[in-house]
């Protein structure tokens, strides 16, 4: 009874708690069935869309392939852009091709191949430009050359520098006076450097001025003198008989003194880069007048005008070094250059005594003056004004190449090392983006290698550094690359030190000035 009133008072109970486990754990085994498919179906439709049922390593595989879809879908993008610009760049560059060579077409048949190879080297072609002044030009449109004077001159008296010794000894017989009397007067121009009679002691006291007088006639007179601060350069402006002016400079060098002289008044070659030719030819110089400028240098020497001997100098003081390359061409006056040459080598008194191998003729090209050089049986060294191997550049850099083009010059400067075995020197101012380009120190070394070997030398001569003028210096960096292009093909070549700049005194600078 009791145990019927507490099962009817107590909780409804399992009777035993370890089947009720079992059961429970059934019940909850069969009642979780429908939770699980409803949470599988809740989460199948908050999956996205071609997930549903996938195992999770699919929906990350599924993943993966959609982003590497997306990545090569970007990356085709990218390829396309690409092709698309390369095409593009292609396409450009093609146009630009064929514009360069429509250009180049157009320059080689107008006959500009010199701007277009600079063009090649990444350079300019600076054309020749005459500034500050005007070319004569004839009636071709070519810058006028001028062989001989427009109209008749007067000469010089006849000086005793114009005769030789036996042509003195005649004059001096028509005045009346022993034949020996000549070579006492030569003797005091060509030893002593003077016309003073009061100085010629051994001539007849009566007859001195009258002597000195017919014998040496006043040529040059000194108008102005400049000397540079180191006082190893000097120029001088002569004022000739006839009013003419002239320029000459005196250069000391260890163990040599050069001068540069002149052999015309003004040049008729008409180089647009030379102060001489800007007024043209007034006449040509005479035997005596090229003579006596070395007269009058040799005097200056004498009275220490050059400063004396230098330390550790024991060269002579007076001219021992020649270079026609003042104003004027000497070829242009060959016979009275070449009258003047052998005098100089004459022995003393008939001349002055100096070595032929130590005075050097220049030209900028007179071919058929060139050839007659070498029948002058004289040693003396031969210099060709080049400036330019291609004569597109060199018909306007040195009006006479119309006549005589460059390829002529270089055979008869060849020819003239040929006959007398002397070497020949090529000048060459270096003018910056004008001449010289690395394709021209390349042409030039080929033509002359072309000739044969060891026959020739180069003489690069450096401008005035002129800012703004197309006259101008070349870089350095150009210069030494143009030196170095000669040398690798086997051409001696040697940079001129030039003297004289600050002076007006430089090659190329010689204007005859009384400013």
């Amino acid at each position: 009874m009791e145990k019927m009133s507490a099962s009817k008072n107590a909780p409804n109970k399992p009777e035993s708690s370890q089947p009720l486990e079992r059961a429970t754990s059934g019940q909850r085994s069969r009642s979780n069935t429908p939770a699980i498919s409803s949470i599988k179906s809740a989460g199948a439709a908050s999956r996205p869309a071609g997930t549903t049922g996938r195992p999770v390593r699919d929906v990350i595989r599924g993943n993966t392939a959609r982003r590497n879809a997306r990545s090569n879908s970007g990356y085709e993008d990218r390829t396309q852009r690409s092709d698309r610009n390369d095409r593009t760049i292609a396409w450009i560059e093609t146009k630009d091709a064929e514009r360069r060579l429509a250009e180049e077409r157009k320059l080689t048949q107008e006959g500009r191949v010199s701007e277009l190879r600079a063009r090649r080297e990444g350079r300019e072609q600076v054309r020749p430009t005459a500034e500050g002044w005007k070319q004569a030009m004839g009636a071709d449109g070519r810058p006028e050359l001028q062989f001989a004077t427009k109209k008749r001159v007067t000469q010089p008296p006849t000086h005793f520098a114009d005769l030789t010794l036996e042509e003195r000894q005649a004059k001096l017989k028509e005045l009346g006076l022993p034949s020996f009397r000549a070579k006492q007067l030569s003797v005091h121009y060509f030893q002593h450097y003077t016309t003073d009679p009061a100085l010629m002691s051994d001539l007849p006291k009566n007859r001195r001025e009258e002597l000195a007088e017919a014998a040496f006639p006043t040529l040059l007179t000194e108008v102005k003198r400049l000397t540079t601060d180191d006082g190893a350069t000097i120029k001088f402006l002569w004022r000739l008989f006839d009013g003419s002016t002239v320029e000459s400079v005196l250069m000391r060098y260890p163990g040599r003194i050069t001068l540069c002289v002149s052999s015309q008044c003004g040049c008729g070659m008409n180089c647009p880069f030379c102060a001489t030719g800007q007024s043209g030819l007034t006449r040509n110089m005479s035997t005596a007048e090229i003579l006596d400028q070395i007269v009058q240098a040799n005097r200056v020497i004498a009275e220490g005008g050059l400063g004396g001997l230098r330390p550790g100098d024991h060269a002579p003081e007076r001219v021992t070094n020649i270079v026609f390359m003042g104003m004027g061409e000497p070829l242009a006056n060959y016979k009275r250059v070449m009258r003047a040459v052998h005098r100089m080598v004459d022995e003393a008194p008939e001349g002055l005594g100096m070595s032929a191998r130590n005075i050097t003729v220049s030209t900028v090209g007179l071919v058929p003056a060139i050839r007659k050089l070498a029948d002058e049986n004289l040693p003396f060294t031969f210099a060709l004004s080049l400036h330019a191997p291609d004569d597109e550049l060199r018909d306007e850099l040195i009006p006479v190449n119309s006549r005589w083009k460059a390829d002529e010059a270089i055979d008869a400067a060849y020819e003239y090392y040929a006959k007398t075995g002397r070497r020949v020197s090529i000048e060459y101012a270096l003018i910056k983006d004008m001449n010289d380009h690395a394709w021209r120190a390349d042409l030039l070394a080929d033509k002359l290698n072309a000739r044969g070997k060891g026959w020739v030398h180069v003489n690069p001569i450096p401008l005035n550094p002129t800012p703004g003028s197309v006259w101008t210096s070349s870089e350095p960096a150009v210069t030494r690359m143009w030196i170095d292009r000669l040398e690798a093909k086997g051409i001696p070549t040697t940079l001129r030190d030039t003297r004289g700049k600050e002076i007006d005194g430089a090659c190329g600078q010689l204007a005859a000035s009384e400013a």
